[in-house]
């Protein structure tokens, strides 16, 4: 297949941004990453837009893209707008991807945008209820206590817990299972949650830059048992977009700055069982993104994972390959993916720290990586970086993501 490029990526800051819509957000991300690939409104040929809660939070359910984008002076290009859980803006990727590949125009826009802060708490909380199977949830949650039976709550810590979303009751289920399997410590998640967030000092969009050590990660506020808040992805606002182009327009305008898309895997999750890690949705998006890519985990030097809690690194460290079934707690104690170390995660400080805008998050991933590859990360800088990865997971089905997207990026020149 012809070779397609990332040539432009733009950002919000991920945070609270209590005076701006998500039109206000999408719009600064597009411009952004239209004059980084220094093309105008005029070039883009087609329009994936991401969000995944508009509609439970503001009642914009429909024509959500043409909406947010109304005040970009884009001509009558096709947007289709995309929902796909927190693997939405990856998904709108996806899609741009395959927009180009099949010659229906030679430049195409991905853009996801959020606004999830809402001084109804409540609201923002109840907006993570759309994301797994609302017809069937008490089985779902009979599933997960299942699951996590093996290594059940302290009672003690059980009445420590504060107000959460429901995912932070997945992943709580998650780890309580790799915790009885594989013998996953506590710490072992603070230690993975105090590399992120000192990853994230140096990066100026994150919406948290503080320092934690592994034993004031321990120490803070209890979320859902094991997990601490620092552990956590906040709820956050934001806007990232990416513009795909094909081969003949990435030479035109110079590969100098621009990412090869080596692969672009997306599938569905929940069908499997309980124990057989071995097909878990991520697993096998992993490895036909490496075949697609023709490399492996051993060619990666950076990745970008789905670390909507700490746990989520240490479980996607394994599934993606980069170490066996229940050693990504003690991977992540060698400091092997801290930044220096042989395969550094999530640089931007991930979603546990940088932010996690549901519908704009996986952009937000393809946004670091590109900024990677091309040399530009500054203190938070990967050497030498060349290819790169990021898995980005959306919704629940089963026991796993109900959406997982792999993308592994390649620098052009």
């Amino acid at each position: 297949m012809e070779p397609i490029y990332v040539i432009g990526v733009g950002m919000t800051p991920f945070s609270r941004h209590p005076d701006l819509s998500v039109r206000d957000l999408a719009t600064r991300a597009v411009r952004a990453a239209l004059e980084d690939a220094g093309l105008g409104p005029e070039d883009i040929g087609a329009i994936a837009f991401a969000n995944a809660v508009q509609g439970a939070m503001e009642g914009q359910f429909g024509i959500r893209g043409q909406v947010a984008l109304r005040d970009l002076p884009f001509d009558a290009v096709p947007i289709i707008n995309v929902e796909n859980a927190c693997a939405s803006a990856t998904t709108a990727l996806h899609l741009a991807i395959t927009q180009v590949r099949a010659g229906q125009t030679e430049i195409a826009l991905a853009v996801g945008a959020e606004k999830m802060v809402n001084p109804d708490s409540a609201l923002s909380m109840a907006a993570f209820e759309g994301s797994w199977d609302r017809a069937d949830r008490d089985n779902v949650i009979a599933r997960l206590r299942r699951l996590g039976l093996g290594t059940p709550t302290p009672a003690r810590k059980a009445a420590r817990e504060t107000p959460h979303t429901v995912f932070m009751d997945v992943y709580a289920a998650f780890a309580k299972f790799h915790m009885a399997r594989y013998g996953t410590t506590q710490r072992q998640l603070a230690v993975v949650a105090a590399k992120n967030h000192t990853h994230s000092i140096h990066n100026p969009l994150s919406q948290y830059r503080k320092a934690f050590s592994v034993d004031e990660v321990l120490a803070a506020r209890l979320i859902a048992w094991p997990m601490t808040l620092p552990m956590c992805s906040p709820i956050s606002d934001g806007a990232a977009a990416a513009i795909v182009v094909s081969e003949r327009v990435a030479r035109r305008i110079g590969l100098s700055r621009a990412a090869r898309i080596r692969a672009a895997v997306l599938m569905n999750g929940g069908r499997r069982a309980d124990d057989d890690l071995e097909r878990h949705i991520s697993r096998r998006a992993s490895k036909l993104a490496y075949d697609q890519a023709g490399l492996g985990p051993q060619d990666v030097d950076v990745v970008e994972c789905h670390d909507a809690t700490a746990f989520g690194e240490i479980q996607q460290s394994e599934l993606l390959g980069f170490c066996a079934l229940g050693e990504g707690g003690p991977l992540a104690e060698s400091g092997a993916t801290t930044l220096g170390g042989r395969i550094p995660f999530n640089p931007s400080g991930g979603l546990e720290s940088k932010g996690h805008p549901i519908g704009a998050t996986g952009l937000g991933q393809i946004f670091e990586l590109v900024t990677q590859l091309r040399g530009e990360a500054g203190p938070r800088q990967v050497e030498n970086a060349r290819i790169a990865l990021a898995e980005n997971g959306g919704g629940l089905m089963g026991v796993e993501e109900a959406a997982v997207a792999v993308t592994i990026l390649e620098r052009a020149s």
